[in-house]
């Protein structure tokens, strides 16, 4: 199932031992005491605190009920016509039902829903041991969100015969032997049964409240009592694990991100957008097919103590839903503070007159460490004093620019992101808040003084969000610095917790908790960067597609909006040949070799992303996997060719491979990463180095560190 209900989870924490939760009979599939006052509370919150202010009428209940279904069965794949054409009679009574605390039609559809599954799986494994004939040149669709719902049981018998076909090709592809294909697979398929059996009255409630949230925006959500202990546990500075967020889509365990630090950052082994598919403990423990597990328990076998191994076969996200996997071990481990602050480091870059030195902080997040702060640590961690101190150390190695790396930082502390800001522009305004009273606070910078006053860039990507994007914006809107690289996330949207249980006089702590929109950010120039993002100055080409990326790309959304700009004073004066610098960047990229093996990687990528279907026919499958393991080998020596590395031996053939077992020791690591070669940020480097040579006149002054002429005094609105 698809998990609509902020299915991120960080895997960290403790020890935890595994053990599959219990079957739940039917009977007890049914609305509880505790949900009935929940969904009051919810409501009640919704209706009155929410940013958008959302009547409850039977437009929203229709999204609802929509929601809810692609819930329960994201690839219309247990529930026919007939099934949807009954439960269409709820359609336009949800909004009474949330009004009246009345979830019974809710649990109806899911009792529905469970039978369906264990009718189908229990006709799949029947057939398991039917012969399978790979000649024939048919095709597998397995992008079905868009697709009718099946007319009928013979119409979703053949989905499932090629659904079947599909899952043994995959791993015959992958170097399975028969008894072993069939042992997966039967193991699958009982397991989506138990799985599915496991999934109790609090599951269901969970999951209708989120079909309600997430049809008024994407980033209000439910967590019942167990979801809100993980997510304490992401929220957590201090953790035991592997360092990164999934989420649930169509029966895989989907990598949502890495957490930067965490031990899947650090081995380069797990990419955002990768699928889990078998989980292992220590270095040689058997591997367990965790295809439509639950989330919860997914979490729970990958959790383990500090220094423990925990191994993953995964099915990297360049390639295909077919695989190859890929099997990778990391060892668990505490993920601190300090393991995600702000670093830096040193690029050379030719300048006329020989190498040059470019500073780069790296920020992956805005964090402040609140307890030491409290305790009344003088020495406390934070972003800003962080940053101030490594702009120093920098300075002090003569760098003649600096470049604020905001790539993947998806936000964090609204304050420091403020603060930051203050280092590099006088006091004034940073960005305004408005909340869904339709007030609007103006968060200031009141420090006059400036930590760093020469060239500057800050680079960011798609998935550089909020309070990246506030930065970033800050500097954009003042013009104190140039913004590179790709249009950011778009996400410009408050959140606030609200634990369900302090405003219930009856609860036992089973309520769980509710997070609600409850203000959007606004530039000082009025613009919104909800929907739209930080446009950058220089934008770097890119092969991947934005259709289906960030905020935009999200149902529901709070669209793009405008408010009158706040009063600061641009600096007038700089950045005035940016014309200048995007033709030049785009005049070196076109024969940059490295930039260019970048862009067919990211080619690559949006093709697999764009598939719906994938071929049964099994020496074409072959030929494809080998043609995408040449390719994708080509593309990595094409990058360490252009940093002169030698390079990496032909990638193995798939008759190669088909003689080890997918989780045996050959499997591991086959394709060795192009390594650490980071293209994007060495452009960076060498665009800033443009500004700093058309700007040469001030050059010098701006090395000295002499603050920027920008008035103090208040001015008129000013606009970009």
């Amino acid at each position: 199932m698809k998990n609509l209900f902020a299915a991120a989870v960080l895997l960290g924490f403790s020890a935890v031992t595994y053990a599959l939760a219990p079957v739940v009979p039917l009977t007890d599939l049914t609305p509880q005491a505790e949900h009935r006052r929940a969904t009051r509370l919810i409501t009640h919150f919704i209706s009155n605190y929410h940013y958008k202010k959302a009547p409850l009428d039977d437009q929203l209940s229709q999204t609802i009920f929509d929601n809810y279904l692609t819930a329960l069965d994201p690839s219309k794949s247990y529930f026919i016509q007939s099934d949807i054409d009954e439960f269409s009679a709820y359609a336009h009574e949800l909004d009474d039902d949330l009004r009246n605390s009345d979830l019974q039609s809710v649990f109806d559809i899911f009792v529905r829903f469970r039978q369906r599954v264990t009718a189908r799986m229990t006709k799949t494994l029947a057939s398991l041991a039917a012969p399978i004939d790979f000649t024939l040149d048919e095709s597998f669709e397995f992008q079905r969100e868009t697709v009718a719902w099946a007319k009928n049981e013979a119409e979703l018998d053949e989905l499932w015969r090629k659904r079947l076909k599909n899952d043994v090709l995959s791993l015959k592809l992958s170097g399975r032997k028969p008894a072993k294909i069939v042992e997966t697979l039967s193991k699958r398929y009982q397991g989506i049964v138990r799985q599915t059996a496991q999934y109790n009255s609090e599951d269901v409630f969970q999951t209708f409240i989120n079909a309600y949230t997430t049809a008024i925006d994407p980033h209000s959500s439910y967590f019942s009592p167990r979801t809100s202990e993980n997510f304490k546990i992401r929220m957590s500075l201090s953790l035991e694990g592997i360092g990164a967020v999934l989420q649930s889509d169509n029966e895989y365990t989907i990598v949502n991100e890495v957490v930067k630090g965490g031990p899947a950052d650090l081995s380069h082994k797990l990419q955002k957008g990768d699928r889990i598919s078998g989980i292992g403990q220590g270095a040689a423990g058997e591997l367990v097919d965790v295809v439509g597990w639950r989330l919860d328990e997914v979490v729970d076998l990958i959790r383990g103590p500090k220094d423990s191994i925990v191994r993953l076969q995964i099915l990297p996200k360049n390639a295909g839903p077919d695989g190859p996997a890929k099997l990778i071990s990391l060892t668990r481990n505490t993920i601190q503070l300090e393991d995600q602050a702000a670093r830096r480091k040193v690029l050379e870059v030719e300048g006329p007159n020989g190498p040059q030195k470019i500073g780069v902080v790296e920020i992956p997040t805005f964090y402040m460490d609140f307890e030491a702060r409290m305790r009344g640590d003088e020495n406390y961690r934070s972003t800003t004093r962080d940053v101030r101190r490594l702009i120093a150390e920098l300075t002090k190695e003569g760098v003649i620019g600096l470049i604020i790396d905001l790539r993947s930082n998806g936000g964090g502390s609204l304050p420091e992101a403020v603060e930051l800001t203050g280092l590099f522009i006088p006091s004034g305004p940073v960005v305004q808040v408005r909340n869904s009273q339709g007030r609007v606070q103006l968060e200031k910078d009141n420090d006059e003084a400036v930590a760093y006053a020469g060239p500057l860039a800050v680079l960011v990507d798609r998935n550089s969000a909020s309070a990246s994007e506030i930065f970033a914006a800050a500097i954009q809107d003042y013009r104190r610095g140039l913004i590179l690289g790709e249009t950011t996330f778009g996400k410009g949207t408050v959140q606030n917790l609200v634990d369900l249980n302090r405003f219930d006089e009856e609860s036992t702590g089973k309520l769980g908790q509710l997070k609600a929109t409850i203000a959007q950010f606004f530039r000082v120039d009025g613009d919104s960067t909800q929907h739209l993002g930080v446009i950058p100055d220089v934008v770097f080409p890119s092969n991947l597609s934005t259709k289906d990326q960030g905020e935009r790309a999200l149902k529901q959304a709070l669209p793009f909006a405008h408010i009158p700009p706040a009063e600061f004073v641009p600096n007038t004066d700089h950045l005035p040949h940016l014309a200048q610098l995007q033709a030049q960047h785009e005049a070196r990229v076109k024969t940059d070799k490295a930039y260019l093996a970048l862009l067919d990687q990211e080619r690559a990528v949006q093709e697999v992303t764009d598939r719906k279907s994938v071929s049964l026919l099994e020496t074409q499958r072959r030929q494809e996997h080998l043609q995408s393991r040449l390719d994708q080998r080509t593309r990595e020596n094409a990058i360490r060719v252009a940093h002169g590395k030698p390079a990496l031996p032909a990638a193995p053939t798939l008759e190669e491979e088909d003689d080890e077992d997918a989780s045996g020791p050959d499997a591991e690591e086959r394709d060795e990463p192009a390594g650490d070669f980071d293209v994007v940020l060495e452009e960076a480097s060498k665009v800033l180095r443009d500004e700093v040579e058309l700007s040469a006149p001030t050059s010098a002054q701006a090395a000295t560190l002499t603050p920027p002429a920008v008035p103090t005094t208040n001015a008129p609105p000013a606009t970009r």
